[in-house]
């Protein structure tokens, strides 16, 4: 039996701080396993608009990670991207290693239905961008790519890279990922997709997907979509209002913007899919080593708070930021 165990969080104590706390862990039931947190990643998009604390009121029940604690704005304990070794639990999970959408720390207990075994071939390093893949394959569903479709991808961040990766490996299709930042490039080419800077972005395309964040980049989506193509809106906005030029050619070209949520499996998949069968081919897309080239750069769990805070403002420019424990 294992009695009360010590284990270390990250929360958000009041929006642009963030600290790490002590918690004390009750033994697991049967149907609970404790798990070891090996490596958790941040979710720049999300989590930056928490810990800032800009998350909308409105949105504060939709916004709730699964394993929460705390209210918005703070203190709370958010994240969801968690890679594990299940310490005690049953004799068929012990000594496995897990994803599961925990928040940052040290050791935790969940249920056992929410842990996704990391199979086979894929580093658990990788394993990582695991929430970030099933994202990006969502969307992906969303929009509906073909065989030989034009595709801009706009907004060279995690979800957009892992996005332009799964449309390049659709036979026929000319990807293209578009960002601001010329040191995108090179993420790109290892991703085997083109690369344009938003100023020499490819028009009359058949699909474009955006997920900048910026309402900058969707408006230079509106401009790279073809005569009756779909944008597939991948970012969330927070509080932040939208302005976009949709007195230009939006009618004209008869375009449609299509929101996309990981929250549900796109309706296309919805009679076949839930979420685990989802999660599992996400988890396993991992095992392709030029991924890696998403993963930009790792800290230490005690470097975290000040790590958040500038990944927050900008001052740290990152795709997946890893954290070691």
């Amino acid at each position: 039996m294992v009695s009360s165990i010590s284990a270390r969080a990250f929360w958000v104590e009041t929006p642009g701080y963030g600290a790490i706390r002590d918690e004390q862990l009750q033994t697991p039931s049967p149907a609970e396993a404790l798990i070891r947190t090996q490596y958790s990643s941040v979710s720049r998009g999300s989590e930056s608009l928490v810990f800032n604390g800009e998350v909308p009121r409105a949105e504060y029940q939709r916004m709730r990670a699964p394993f929460q604690q705390g209210e918005f704005p703070a203190p709370v304990k958010y994240g969801y991207s968690n890679v594990g070794v299940v310490e005690v639990g049953p004799a068929d999970l012990v000594g496995c290693h897990v994803f599961s959408l925990f928040p940052h720390q040290t050791h935790f207990v969940a249920p056992t239905m929410v842990l996704h075994p990391i199979p086979e071939g894929v580093p658990l390093a990788r394993a990582v961008l695991a929430a970030n893949m099933e994202t990006a394959l969502n969307g992906v569903w969303d929009a509906g790519v073909r065989p030989g479709d034009r595709v801009a991808v706009v907004g060279g961040g995690t979800v957009g890279c892992l996005v332009a990766w799964l449309c390049g490996r659709i036979a026929g299709c000319d990807v293209c990922l578009v960002d601001t930042l010329p040191a995108r490039a090179e993420v790109a080419a290892h991703l085997g997709v083109r690369f344009a800077l938003a100023s020499h972005a490819p028009h009359d395309q058949d699909v474009v997907i955006h997920a900048s964040g910026s309402p900058e980049g969707l408006a230079s989506a509106l401009e790279m979509a073809g005569f009756e193509a779909v944008i597939t809106e991948l970012s969330w906005f927070g509080s932040r209002a939208v302005s976009l030029p949709l007195g230009e050619a939006f009618h004209a070209r008869r375009l449609t913007i299509r929101s996309s949520q990981v929250g549900h499996v796109a309706p296309v998949q919805r009679s076949r899919w839930d979420r685990r069968r989802r999660m599992q081919l996400a988890l396993s897309l991992l095992a392709a080593p030029e991924l890696d080239a998403v993963i930009s750069g790792e800290s230490t769990f005690e470097e975290l708070p000040d790590v958040m805070r500038e990944l927050a403002s900008g001052v740290r420019d990152a795709l997946c930021h890893r954290i070691r424990y």
